[in-house]
C-alpha cells in the first residue's frame, strides 16, 4: 500500500496536507498530534492495520500514514525530504502562518513525494539517510487503539461516491434507531401516567366508599321490613 497521507503543521494549526484517497485522517492527526510525546522526535504511532509516522522539529510536525507493512526506513527517508523541501522553501514563515497557508503550493510537492517514495523502485533518496538507520530501529511504535477517541477509526474509503453512500446510511440507521427509542420512551411515559391516574381514582374512590374494599359502595342495600 502506498502512503496515503500525508501533513504538515504547527501543532493543530495544519499548514498543508495531501490524500491519496477519501477519509477521517485530518480529525485522527489532531488527536495524534494533541498527545505526541514532546521528548520523542521521531515517532510511529500503530493503530489497527495503519501507522502514523512522525517527526517533530521544534514546534513543525511532519507526518504521513501507511499500512502497518510499509518500512520504516522508507517512511522517514519520505518526512526527511519533506522536512527538507518545506524549510527550503517557507523557512522561518511557517512559525506565523495562518492554517493552510502553504497548502496550495505545497500539497502538489506532497503529491509527488508520495507518489515517488510509494514507488518499491524508488531506492535511491532513502540510500541517502541509511546513517540515520540506527536511529530509526530506536523509533518506539506505540499501540495508539486507546489513545484516539472511543470508536475512532481510520477509514479509508475509495471514492467520494462511496463516503457519501456510507454516510447516508449511517445517518438513516441513526434515525431509526432514535425513533425506536423515542417511541418506546414515550410508550413508557403514557404508561406511567395511566398508573399514576388509575391510582388517584382507586384513592379517591377508597375515601368515598369508607376503605380500600370500597365497602359502603359494594354493600347490598337493605330491604325494608314490615
Amino acid at each position: 500500500m502506498p502512503i496515503i497521507y500525508s501533513a504538515i503543521s504547527r501543532g493543530q494549526t495544519v499548514l498543508a496536507k495531501y490524500a491519496d484517497c477519501v477519509g477521517n485522517f485530518t480529525e485522527v492527526a489532531e488527536q495524534i498530534i494533541d498527545r505526541m510525546d514532546e521528548n520523542s522526535p521521531k515517532l510511529t504511532y500503530k493503530h489497527g492495520n495503519y501507522l502514523i509516522h512522525l517527526i517533530r522539529d521544534n514546534q513543525i510536525i511532519y507526518m504521513c500514514i501507511t499500512d502497518d507493512k510499509f518500512e520504516l526506513n522508507r517512511a522517514f527517508a519520505f518526512l526527511m525530504e519533506v522536512k527538507s523541501r518545506f524549510t527550503q522553501m517557507y523557512g522561518l514563515t511557517v512559525a506565523t502562518a495562518i492554517a493552510y497557508a502553504m497548502n496550495t503550493e505545497f500539497s502538489s510537492v506532497l503529491s509527488s513525494l508520495m507518489s515517488s517514495y510509494s514507488d518499491d523502485t524508488h531506492t535511491d533518496t532513502i540510500g541517502q539517510v541509511k546513517e540515520q538507520i540506527d536511529e530509526l530501529r530506536t523509533i518506539m511504535v506505540k499501540n495508539i487503539e486507546g489513545v484516539i477517541g472511543r470508536g475512532e477509526r481510520i477509514d479509508r474509503l475509495e471514492t467520494a461516491a462511496d463516503g457519501l453512500l456510507g454516510s447516508s446510511t449511517s445517518f438513516r440507521q441513526s434515525s431509526r434507531r432514535l425513533s425506536r427509542a423515542m417511541f418506546w420512551r414515550s410508550v413508557r411515559m403514557y404508561v406511567l401516567l395511566a398508573a399514576i391516574v388509575l391510582f388517584m381514582i382507586y384513592v379517591i374512590v377508597s375515601m368515598a366508599c369508607g376503605g380500600l374494599l370500597w365497602q359502603s359502595c359494594l354493600a347490598s342495600p337493605s330491604t325494608g321490613g314490615s
